[in-house]
């Protein structure tokens, strides 16, 4: 049997044991296809049945979530906890809060997280959380119910040796303290049992803009490694949450501009350059549309989504020497890849969970465009994550600068791990490829090691 051949009877085993996910079949699909080179050479994956145990979680959680609104009336959602892969360590991995989360959602987060956090070459599996709760719209109290409820059941499957997860979209500061109090009291313990916490009270330095710092850090290696850099480029960026706001941030400081940011209703496209202050107050404090942006800041244009180009986005339409899709799954098209090469855009750096369709993706690579894939590009939060756990074990707080340093040491092994690996196997330039083989080859070496577990 070819190397093809056998990705294709795994892709359809999936397919039968787990049917209608869509989003978990896409990122496998994508994985698997780009190991076909590694596969041809080394039969060993093979005959361990890797490919068949690394795509099946070893636990999957799902449980109920009632809680009482400010009306006084109980309201019902699903909680999920995918631990999929503990080959390296503990399962590492964020927990999402958003009404479009299902098993499908948090298999294939889960499943890209085992690979994310093997390229970062440290002791951490993967893992993924969430639930189909909606935090917007809702109060701090309603929010806070939610979570106490939600821990009840999460706490007996977490734990610092175990299981640590982190925020995700709709889990941030604000979420993590209530979650984390509420392990606390359950569990009556004090530990490292989640990262993303408050620095006064067990967090880190430079947590909260790793994910965001780190995928501009990957993007500056890239460029590098071409003879550029990120330094007067105009830049489009989507999504206002954590990882778009610390993106935004980080161009700044190094002489990019960024001139967009997005959220569910609409577009801000400011030519002179995003302004942080005014982000950060509006959609980490008062948590108001970007509508409100455009009010504060007359010389800056706000796109409702009903005036977006059919099939599309308004940020990719904006002309561009870097894109940064920061938002969520799926979020470029085709349609996007067409106005971006149009534009003459250089390099896509995926600071969101596999933001670019499969489509998309292939223009852009026929057209040359630079690429830089999620698992590679937005390592930095979960590394710093890890950075967290190691200080919580000591009992350490490390500075800001130390942590910074750390992460911009470890976005360069990967960027120089995913680069070689893919020179090793013939694909110059072809990160992707190069990320998944490194990735899955850490994980599989050590399976083998482990055994038939």
């Amino acid at each position: 049997m070819s190397a093809k051949e056998y990705i294709d009877d795994v892709l359809k085993f999936i397919r039968e044991c787990s049917p209608g996910q869509n989003e978990f079949y896409q990122a496998a699909t994508e994985v698997f296809e780009s190991l076909t080179p590694l596969l041809e050479e080394e039969e060993k994956y093979r005959d361990y049945a890797i490919l068949e145990r690394i795509v099946q979680p070893e636990r999957t959680i799902i449980f109920r979530v009632t809680w009482i609104d400010d009306a006084g009336k109980i309201q019902t959602n699903l909680g999920y906890r995918v631990q999929f892969n503990s080959t390296l360590g503990p399962y590492k991995g964020g927990l999402r809060f958003h009404p479009t989360v299902n098993l499908g959602i948090i298999k294939f987060l889960g499943f890209e997280q085992i690979f994310k956090n093997a390229l970062t070459g440290l002791g951490i599996g993967g893992g993924k959380g969430g639930s189909n709760f909606d935090p917007k719209g809702k109060s701090d109290a309603e929010v806070n119910r939610f979570c106490q409820a939600f821990m009840n059941e999460l706490y007996r499957h977490i734990g610092t040796t175990r299981d640590v997860p982190a925020g995700d979209i709709g889990v941030g500061a604000r979420e993590i303290g209530y979650l984390f109090g509420q392990y606390k009291l359950l569990t009556a313990s004090f530990e490292g049992a989640m990262t993303g916490k408050g620095v006064g009270w067990g967090g880190s330095f430079g947590r909260r803009e790793a994910t965001g710092y780190g995928s501009v850090y990957f993007a500056e290696h890239i460029l590098n490694s071409h003879g550029d850099e990120l330094k007067g480029k105009t830049c489009c960026v989507s999504g206002a949450g954590n990882v778009a706001i610390y993106t935004i941030e980080k161009l700044k400081s190094m002489g990019a501009t960024p001139v967009t940011c997005s959220d569910s209703r609409g577009t801000i496209h400011h030519p002179k350059g995003i302004d942080v202050k005014t982000l950060k107050a509006i959609k980490e404090v008062s948590r108001e549309s970007l509508e409100k942006y455009a009010q504060l800041h007359p010389d800056a244009t706000y796109i409702p989504i009903h005036k977006y180009p059919e099939g599309g986005h308004a940020v990719w339409s904006i002309p561009c020497d870097v894109a940064f899709p920061s938002a969520t799954q799926n979020e470029l098209t085709l349609v996007d890849a067409k106005n971006l090469v149009k534009n003459g855009c250089k390099l896509v750096n995926e600071g969101a969970n596999m933001p670019t369709t499969p489509d998309a993706l292939e223009y852009l690579r026929k057209h040359g465009v630079l690429f830089g894939p999620a698992k590679a590009a937005n390592a930095g939060g979960v590394a710093v994550s890890q950075l967290e756990m190691a200080q919580n074990a000591s009992m350490q707080r490390w500075s800001f600068a130390e942590v910074d340093t750390k992460l911009f040491g470890i976005m360069k092994s990967i960027f120089e791990t995913a680069d070689e690996t893919a020179r090793e196997f013939g694909h110059e330039g072809d990160l992707l490829m190069g990320a998944n083989i490194a990735g899955f080859r850490r994980v599989a070496d050590a399976m083998i090691d482990e055994g038939a577990v």
